[in-house]
């Protein structure tokens, strides 16, 4: 004959009492894990300008070119590219066979005050395996149209204290405190960022906007907005005529990690 063994709920309580446990705690002490995970590639998408002094990229600015009424070039392509470089305006200035200099006028906006000339770059390949920019002059500045004397001969670029911003926490580049530009067409270094260093986007600028008196064409006084650490230096023994001088910058970014 078969034994059938009833087991009472008072007899589970009576055997949890002289073992020492509870069916209670045998659930709380449950344990289980599980994971969370995300994964990053690299950035291969257009980074806008930003405000140089308070650079935010979810407001990003217009600047217009004063060289240009086409407006700016658009920033290079890829994870590690320049977004943007200011043109350089030194004004509309009479004539002098004294030694002369002229201060770039302050970077323009369509949705913004006038803020100081700047370059901007971007590092979204998430390698943190540095960059290193430069600008060179190339060329003398030259006359658009055709005239006897064509060259602004011995016409000297510098460009000094520098400023670095940036939304980002990494560590930043380090930026070169006084740039001259040669006309021979030969690179300086604007900024560099070492091994591990540079991710994000950082923008470098150039002094402060400053509110200058000038003289227009007819003779009378005109306010402009300036950067005076920007500045075009040109000999009053160099003949200027009646036209329009240029030059161009030429800004490259490579992936080799800078020192300064």
């Amino acid at each position: 004959m078969k034994l059938t063994k009833i087991i009472t709920l008072s007899s589970l309580v009576a055997l949890s009492l002289t073992t020492g446990t509870s069916l209670a705690s045998a659930v709380d002490g449950a344990e289980y894990k599980s994971n969370g995970a995300v994964q990053f590639v690299p950035n291969t998408d257009p980074t806008n300008p930003v405000d140089p002094t308070d650079p935010d990229p979810e407001k990003p600015v217009d600047p217009i070119d004063p060289t240009d009424p086409d407006g700016p070039e658009p920033g290079t392509n890829g994870p590690l590219s320049i977004d943007y470089a200011s043109s350089l305006d030194f004004g509309l200035n009479k004539i002098s066979n004294k030694d002369q200099t002229y201060y770039a006028r302050a970077q323009k906006f369509t949705n913004l005050d006038d803020r100081p000339n700047y370059v901007q770059v971007s590092d979204n390949r998430g390698t943190n395996a540095g960059w290193t920019l430069k600008v060179k002059q190339d060329g003398q500045f030259t006359a658009t149209t055709a005239t006897l004397n064509n060259i602004l001969t011995g016409a000297k670029v510098t460009l000094k204290n520098p400023s670095i911003t940036s939304n980002s926490t990494a560590t930043a580049p380090v930026s070169n405190g006084t740039l001259v530009l040669n006309p021979d067409g030969s690179e300086v270094v604007v900024m560099a960022a070492a091994d591990k260093t540079g991710a994000g986007t950082w923008s470098n600028s150039w002094g402060t906007v400053e509110e200058v008196t000038e003289k227009n064409e007819t003779g009378g006084d005109v306010k402009v907005n300036v950067t005076k650490d920007i500045t075009l230096e040109v000999p009053g023994s160099t003949p200027k005529d009646a036209v329009k001088y240029q030059t161009k910058l030429v800004w490259t970014l490579t992936d080799v990690p800078g020192n300064l």
